[in-house]
């Protein structure tokens, strides 16, 4: 276990080797965040996973060169120029697939990655038994070696990774009008050919320099996790882009602090499994797309439209119990609410509960309610929307009126002020909120009288 000696050391990059690891996946964790973002908005986020295994190929190929000229062949320079032009060819030969053929996107890169893996797999096992040649550690481009990241290393993440960030910024107009609409940019004379190789070029990138840290299995986690997570929290374009790039950040600056201080962990797990978890709490408690929220605002809903229903059944109640006397406030048997609605008893508990908690429904002695002074109001407001509705699709969408109290049971309770006036002003029917004596319309089908108490 580490100690709080151990934690400050890590916490404030007093080590050397740590402040090289953490600069290094935190900035690439920002420009995958950033990079990722166009390839989720573009629907192509298979396409870090087939560049991925694209590089393999040419990390063995480039391996196998620099041992024939004379090398070690672990020239990590020379191993990311083999990686980039591997990956440049993956690409090459999915635009090649797309643009000769009727093969969708994800057949092209489908075709690639396991074409190209496979590939890369035979000539890594076959670099391994080269006379003279020393292949061991070059497995590590598949699951990543974070730990060992000496200072040419940082430079070269550092480098490509701020290019990119800044490249991607710089194009964000451009990138965004190809991610939504690539034919209209086209049309507008648009270069969008020479921006999906720009993007493209980017993903290269980023996938080459996250060898490294990830390994090309685990990067396509660090380009797709991050934008992901953020698309949760906002339906805002900007201020996703930069919070993908924030949660692929910080990503990585906790993936490799954990790792740090536990060793035996794989820094390239552990920078995957941290995003992943940003993404689960994204998921989970996000407001804008959350699971949670959304189920908060759909009990919610669930509440209102029962309390609508409530108030709804009980002005019906009273309409029904003194049908030609007029309508007016006063005590009702609980049991005709049941019937009303043919709630369950559970149910008519809770709906009953709520609406006392808003003060809609008073006691009225022993097995009756009444509607309070505001509750009449909105009991009036709602049933009169919905017999509005009910005249409505009547009269324009030729329902009878013995069906019809389904459908406009469903509407009523997004009828907005605005949408009403509509319908007054269509169905002739004016209706004065403060003059409650005449509130609400007759209904258009039959509405039976309702069982005294005890009946």
């Amino acid at each position: 276990m580490p100690n709080w000696g151990d934690i400050v050391e890590v916490l404030f990059l007093q080590n050397y080797n740590t402040r090289l690891v953490v600069l290094s996946t935190t900035l690439l964790g920002v420009a995958a965040g950033l990079v990722g973002s166009f390839l989720l908005l573009r629907k192509r986020s298979l396409m870090g996973d087939a560049l991925s295994h694209a590089t393999l190929p040419g990390v063995t190929i480039a391996f196998a060169i620099m041992v024939a000229l004379g090398g070690d062949g672990k020239s990590l320079p020379g191993l990311l120029l083999g990686a980039t032009i591997s990956g440049l060819a993956g690409i090459a030969t999915m635009l090649m697939i797309r643009n000769t053929t009727r093969l969708r996107d994800d057949v092209a890169m489908g075709f690639v990655l396991s074409v190209f893996f496979g590939i890369g797999v035979a000539a890594l096992s076959m670099v391994s038994r080269v006379p003279g040649g020393n292949a061991a550690g070059l497995e590590s481009f598949i699951y990543g070696k974070t730990a060992s990241m000496i200072q040419s290393d940082f430079v070269i993440i550092a480098v490509v990774a701020g290019i990119a960030s800044l490249v991607s910024l710089a194009l964000l107009k451009e990138f965004l009008l190809l991610c939504f609409d690539d034919a209209f940019a086209s049309s507008q004379g648009w270069p969008t050919l020479w921006l999906d190789l720009c993007l493209l070029a980017l993903v290269t990138a980023v996938t080459v320099i996250g060898l490294q840290a990830v390994g090309l299995i685990l990067v396509i986690a660090f380009l797709i996790t991050p934008p992901t997570a953020a698309r949760f929290w906002t339906n805002r374009l900007l201020p996703m882009i930069l919070l993908s790039a924030i949660i692929g950040g910080v990503s990585g600056w906790l993936g490799a602090s954990i790792s740090a201080l536990t060793p035996n962990l794989p820094a390239g797990a552990v920078i995957v499994l941290v995003a992943a978890v940003l993404f689960l709490f994204s998921m989970m408690f996000a407001p804008a797309r959350g699971v949670f929220p959304r189920l908060m605002r759909q009990a919610h809903l669930r509440r209102k439209v029962n309390r609508q229903h409530l108030l709804r059944a009980a002005y019906e109640i009273l309409e029904s119990l003194a049908p030609d006397t007029g309508i007016k406030n006063g005590s009702f048997p609980i049991e005709a609410l049941q019937i009303k609605r043919a709630w369950s008893p559970k149910q008519l508990r809770g709906v009953l509960r709520v609406a006392r908690s808003e003060d809609h429904l008073e006691p009225s002695g022993p097995g009756f309610l009444r509607l309070s002074e505001p509750g009449f109001g909105e009991a009036a407001r709602i049933t009169r929307n919905h017999r509005l509705w009910e005249r409505y699709l009547i009269k324009y969408a030729d329902i009878a009126p013995s069906h019809v109290d389904r459908d406009a049971d469903l509407v009523e309770h997004i009828l907005g002020a605005e949408l009403v006036g509509e319908l007054e002003a269509d169905l002739e029917t004016e209706f004065d909120e403060r003059d409650l004596t005449v509130p609400v319309p007759a209904s258009p089908h039959l509405i039976q009288p309702e069982p005294p108490a005890g009946a």
